[in-house]
């Protein structure tokens, strides 16, 4: 089993919650693609950090995290600005982000940071989400894709609160799109569907993606499951495990972690059942992950995936 290089934003979240009839603010250590990081780490996946940390204490516990958790750091970069922060609030279980911190640290990943040889050297690369949209990590971010060799895998991550108009959308579906061109595997939310394209549903935003020229793309529906769809074959509605929703912070970066772990064990599905696989495996992932709090914190280890669902791989 090769690793799998991840590239993209690292922040501390600010989780709103009630503390004996008060509102306050949980600390949790964030962003889609360090949980993606996480998430495939936990799972036994190899996985290798790319991106910027602020020089500051939370970046130090950002980074001393990764550690902890067994995620490769040597392409972690420190820059000279605060740690992004993100403001999190909930409609029930489901998380709203709001962003401060300028310039933001998490998108200061120059291209001269990347090592080719690292990213060749991969079976799987990761990129997408908020941090896409500055610069300097975008050409970072296109560099590493360029790279021939691994498989690549994308999430656009949508964020509305960073999307204050209609031209703002239009840029972000056209950036986007770039990467959806030569993706392995696209991995995006029905909310994202929505933004990107005017109210799409699963199968209206699969079917644009699939013909920019990406291989295969999971659609995620939240408690509804996800729908999957791969290139020259009708697409699937898959249903989620039924679970006591607390806090669906990184539920859908799970998914991705998992699919990306899959794909480090086992590679490309030959057939679509073979995708149908992967996606039962990483919505079961995300339904434990939505039974605990907090994002990275609660990826699961494949020993406490089994101990919930049984065996799975």
């Amino acid at each position: 089993m090769g690793y799998a290089v991840v590239l993209g934003e690292a922040l501390v979240d600010l989780l709103e919650t009630q503390r004996d009839g008060e509102l306050i603010y949980r600390q949790a250590i964030g962003g889609a693609p360090l949980n993606v990081s996480v998430g495939a780490t936990r799972l036994g996946g190899e996985v290798q950090y790319l991106g910027s940390l602020g020089n500051d204490t939370l970046g130090d516990r950002i980074a001393q995290f990764l550690r902890q958790t067994g995620v490769g750091t040597a392409g972690v970069t420190r820059v000279p600005v605060p740690t992004t922060l993100a403001v999190t609030t909930f409609e029930g279980a489901e998380p709203t982000f709001q962003f401060y911190g300028e310039p933001p640290s998490y998108a200061l990943l120059r291209p001269e940071d990347i090592d080719e040889k690292v990213v060749a050297g991969a079976a799987v690369v990761y990129t997408g989400s908020i941090a896409l949209m500055r610069e300097p990590f975008l050409a970072a971010a296109r560099k590493a894709w360029a790279v021939p060799g691994p498989l690549r895998v994308f999430d656009p991550n949508v964020r509305p609160k960073l999307l204050p108009d209609a031209a703002a959308v239009t840029a972000l579906r056209e950036l986007v799109s770039g990467f959806f061109a030569t993706a392995d595997l696209v991995k995006l939310s029905a909310a994202d569907a929505e933004v990107l394209w005017d109210g799409a549903d699963p199968a209206a935003a699969a079917e644009r993606i699939l013909a920019t020229g990406a291989k295969a793309v999971v659609v995620t529906c939240g408690a509804k499951g996800a729908y999957v769809a791969t290139a020259g074959n009708p697409g699937v509605m898959l249903t989620a495990p039924t679970v006591d929703a607390v806090d669906a912070t990184g539920a859908g970066d799970s998914v991705m972690g998992a699919l990306v772990r899959r794909l480090l064990s086992d590679g490309v599905p030959a057939e679509p059942e073979g995708w149908q696989n992967y996606v039962r495996f990483a919505l079961a992932v995300a339904g434990l992950v939505c039974e605990r709090r907090g994002g990275a914190v609660a990826m699961p280890t494949l020993e406490e995936l089994t101990d919930r669902w049984g065996a799975l791989l």
